[in-house]
């Protein structure tokens, strides 16, 4: 059993949800990201900055990552996981294979 942080951008939110039930019931501890109730723009900067924490924190009791990167899709803030997961020399695991930079 692994200790498994999903990644991906919220534009991505059922694939997420899909891919953290499906890591589960393969026999993984699955953590996941905290979905939004409010607008982006109705949380405070404070707030961001908590919830961004908080994910980066889910990444440091992992073992690995599985970023949901849907037809290749990875934005600034999952490359930013990406990479703070390499340093903390992470699994790296992907829906799909990456392309460029990105491969682990």
């Amino acid at each position: 059993m692994k200790i498994i942080t999903v990644c991906g951008s919220l534009k991505f939110e059922q694939e997420m949800k899909y891919y953290a039930e499906k890591l589960e019931l393969e026999g993984n501890c699955v953590l996941s990201v905290i979905y939004p109730i409010k607008n982006k723009e109705d949380y405070t900067k404070d707030e961001i900055e908590l919830l961004n924490i908080g994910h980066f924190q889910r990444i440091n009791i992992s073992d690995a990552i599985f970023v949901v990167n849907k037809n290749g899709y990875i934005g600034e803030a999952v490359r930013n996981e990406i990479e703070y997961a390499k340093r903390q020399n992470k699994e790296i695991l992907y829906l799909e294979p990456p392309i460029g930079a990105w491969r682990s």
